[in-house]
């Protein structure tokens, strides 16, 4: 088995869909719970699937010229 090593057990876990936070539980990874507000998987915050979410987010507010 690999050494996996996660974020750390303080953070949130954040929905995409809905934007519900809710803090992280320590052996539980966040793409294992559900949001409690729309029951869509969660992501951690700060973690590599929230940035490029929000690297896509970013794109799509740009104006066109």
């Amino acid at each position: 088995m690999q050494n996996q090593r996660g974020m750390g057990a303080q953070g949130n876990c954040i929905c995409l869909a809905c934007h519900t936070t809710k803090p992280h539980e320590p052996g539980v990874p966040c793409r294992e719970e559900r949001c409690p507000k729309c029951g869509k998987a969660m992501v951690r915050e700060g973690s590599a699937h929230h940035l490029a979410y929000l690297k896509k987010q970013a794109g799509r507010t740009e104006t066109p010229r």
